[in-house]
């Protein structure tokens, strides 16, 4: 390097480098922070068909990317007390390491997941497959600004304003990813692609090296003691950064379990949560402390109360107002972040202690909640957190704030009890009664304004009592996996028992006669499954076409509604990668339909790609039923499980694919995957079934898939049954899906 160096000192370049020191280091911090979160979408897709999809690999993947992020912060640290010159020949050696592992792909010796502990073995996978280049990208930003502090350049006495760039750089990262890298480009030609920005990069900090040493050799640096951070102020970086770094898993779990486990929702929450660093770590911040500190109780009354109700009508106002409360929640904590900052020296210090709060709000909400909630008590939990960040909320010491949270939080423990010991239904019919002291909560928390403490308490109770009880409900369990959180519930009436995922039901069983007695025999499908609906009448017609069917999967468990279409002499095997979905439906306290019409029925446990594959028998019905809530497994619509599905399917079978959805347009995508199988398509979209709350007959979207169109006779005469063309859209590959596009479709 210092041939170099002398090289471009005899023609003045260094100098003229010296001058643009801190355009080159921002562009370099934008250019590292644009492949750091441009990984993040494009690996954890690459993950998702290993694990049927669930939302939770996007938890998992954020507590490995913030451990990561710890590790990277903590080996800029240690690189930061050698000097600039030694230090970057150490980094450009670890990047061209880290080269060595691209292009990004799955390492080799993960195949199938195991049944226990997919946490653990999901993040190994992305360890071994991208810790180095992750880590290595990470330690830049902590590293590029502490070797701007030290250059002696004029305006090297406030590096926090580095910080914008880089996370100005993450934030274009998420936002093109879904908008341009997802639609446009496959996985392949996306890897190849960050290849080559990572090779830019190198260059990139090499040059910065140079420029560094460069102002070190005209201006040796000159060292001040600087008094080590109190464990106080540690402890508080810890703190604030750790309630957002949870609140975006919080948040973006939230959302994905409604809509689909995709990248394109992903992105969404953690671009804004990079967004607020923009905004505060900032000389002059975009909004004000004040103005900020001023927003949040008029945000968080009306989350408080409706975020643990039911099924939400309006689900684009209800996004809305989380991802409003999120960022507005991440920017008082980031702001207060900013305003504890240390002094320039310290600077390795704070980012180490802020990536500790990362990596415990990541763990908290990834790993540990999970495995002791039953339901996503997480969420509220961290929304009530971050209402203790408010300025304020500890200024008349800490017996003060108890004293004043003690009476709401009393309340919030007498309604846990009675919860617990007494079996309390709530009617339909007392809906807006129940709304009275939820408002009234709402009200008390925007009067709260000058007592943050107070504030916390009343939030606290506000979720105890909108989350406890939900009129025309009463609880039965609530179970959590890997895979999502499962309500088990009955009407108010008594009458039906329910299984929510999410805010969707997805199986009801009669239990109770109108006269109060229980019901006996065999179960009637209800909610999609109901007789006369579509997904009825592919059964029907595919036995009336064959005379009986000797074989069917289904993909799906659910409460097991489907097993009570099974006849005697036929053989149904139910295929299903949540156990707990199992358990609950082979529960004959929870649901009949296995216990009363096929106790006897095989499932089989796992994502259904790889033991449908595995299976040796041929089908004559293959039924695909595996969403959860309304997120999508979009790996099992792919040209690849469709060809799968094929290969066990007999010459004359039919592929039946449930595709309700109150988000995405699917229709179309199904048969664009089709056509490119040779298939045909019918679908169906019902509108018969109208009255829920009466007696649980839900309508269905439904697909229909064949070899020709003689399989499909029986369907096509029957009413609303149509073909569907796929009229210019791309069928999707493992390679290559565009869900944005399914959305607009829906919509517009």
């Amino acid at each position: 390097m210092s041939a170099i160096e002398a090289t471009i000192s005899r023609q003045g370049g260094l100098s003229r480098l010296f001058r643009h020191a801190p355009a080159i280091f921002a562009v370099t911090l934008f250019v590292s922070a644009l492949l750091l979160f441009a990984v993040q979408p494009m690996f954890t897709k690459m993950v998702l068909p290993k694990l049927g999809g669930a939302p939770a690999i996007w938890s998992v993947a954020m507590v490995f990317f913030q451990a990561a992020l710890l590790a990277g912060y903590a080996y800029a640290h240690w690189l930061t007390k050698l000097p600039p010159r030694h230090g970057a020949l150490i980094h450009l050696g670890l990047l061209g390491l880290a080269a060595l592992s691209l292009p990004l792909g799955i390492a080799g010796g993960f195949g199938s997941p195991p049944s226990e502990n997919i946490e653990f073995w999901l993040l190994a996978l992305f360890a071994v497959s991208i810790g180095l280049p992750f880590t290595a990208l990470a330690a830049s930003a902590p590293l590029l600004q502490r070797w701007f502090a030290s250059s002696g350049h004029s305006r090297a006495s406030n590096p926090y304003v580095l910080y914008a760039a880089s996370n100005l750089g993450s934030f274009a990262a998420l936002l093109t990813y879904p908008v341009l890298l997802e639609p446009l480009l496959t996985l392949h030609q996306q890897t190849a692609t960050w290849a080559a920005v990572f090779a830019l990069l190198a260059i990139l900090i090499a040059l910065c090296a140079l420029v560094v040493a460069s102002g070190v050799a005209a201006k040796p640096e000159t060292r001040v003691a600087i008094e080590k951070p109190a464990l106080g102020s540690r402890l508080a970086w810890i703190a604030l950064a750790a309630i957002p770094a949870g609140l975006v898993v919080a948040v973006t779990a939230y959302i994905s379990t409604d809509v689909a486990a995709a990248p394109f929702l992903w992105v969404v929450p953690l671009a804004l949560y990079l967004l607020t660093f923009v905004a505060v770590f900032n000389d002059k911040p975009w909004i004000s402390h004040a103005t900020v500190a001023r927003v949040v109780p008029y945000l968080v009354a009306p989350l408080a109360i409706s975020m643990l109700g039911g099924e939400k009508a309006f689900w684009v106002v209800t996004i809305v107002l989380h991802l409003v409360a999120f960022f507005i929640l991440t920017l008082l904590c980031h702001g207060e972040l900013y305003r504890l900052r240390p002094a320039p020296e310290r600077l390795t210090d704070f980012y180490l202690a802020t990536s500790i709060g990362g990596v415990v709000g990541g763990v908290f909400t990834g790993l540990i909640a999970p495995n002791v909630f039953s339901s996503t008590t997480e969420y509220p939990i961290l929304v009530a957190a971050a209402v203790l960040a408010l300025p304020g909320a500890f200024s008349s010491g800490v017996r003060s704030a108890l004293r004043a949270m003690s009476l709401p939080l009393a309340l919030s423990f007498i309604l846990l009890v009675v919860h617990y010991f007494a079996e309390v239904r709530i009617p339909i019919s007392w809906m807006v009664a129940f709304q009275v002291p939820l408002i009234a909560l709402a009200v008390g928390i925007l009067f709260s304004k000058a007592n943050p403490a107070r504030m916390f308490g009343l939030v606290v109770l506000a979720f105890a009592l909108s989350g406890l009880w939900q009129p025309g409900q009463a609880s039965v369990e609530t179970t959590r996996s890997f895979f999502g959180v499962h309500k088990v519930a009955d009407s108010a009436d008594g009458a039906y028992r329910l299984l929510f995922h999410g805010t969707t039901i997805h199986g009801a069983d009669k239990i109770k006669n109108a006269d109060g007695s229980p019901v006996t025999g065999r179960a009637e499908p209800l909610t999609y499954y109901y007789r006369g609906g579509p997904i009825s009448e592919t059964i029907l017609a595919t036995r009336a076409a064959r005379g009986k069917l000797t074989s069917v999967a289904a993909v799906g468990l659910g409460t097991g509604s489907l097993a009570c279409y099974r006849e005697p002499g036929e053989s149904w095997t139910f295929f299903e990668i949540d156990p707990e979905v199992v358990r609950l439906a082979r529960d004959p306290q929870r649901f009949r339909f296995i216990a009363s019409c096929a106790p006897d029925m095989p499932i089989v446990l796992g994502d259904a790609r790889l033991t449908l594959s595995a299976s040796a028998t041929q089908y004559d019905l293959i039924v695909l039923d595996a969403f959860s809530s309304d997120a999508i497994p979009a790996h099992l619509l792919t040209r690849e499980a469709v060809a799968g599905y094929l290969a066990r399917l007999k010459p004359n079978g039919v592929i039946v694919m449930h595709i309700s959805n109150r988000h995405l347009e699917l229709s179309r995508i199904v048969a664009a995957v089709g056509a490119s199988e040779g298939l045909v398509t019918l679908v169906k979209t019902d509108m018969s079934a109208r009255k829920l709350v009466n007696d649980y007959k839900s309508n269905a979207a439904v697909a229909a898939l064949a070899r020709n169109w003689q399989d499909l006779a029986g369907l096509s005469r029957m009413p609303g049954w149509q073909p569907v063309m796929p009229e210019g859209v791309q069928p999707w590959t493992d390679d290559y899906s565009d869900l944005i596009s399914a959305l607009i479709r829906k919509k517009f």
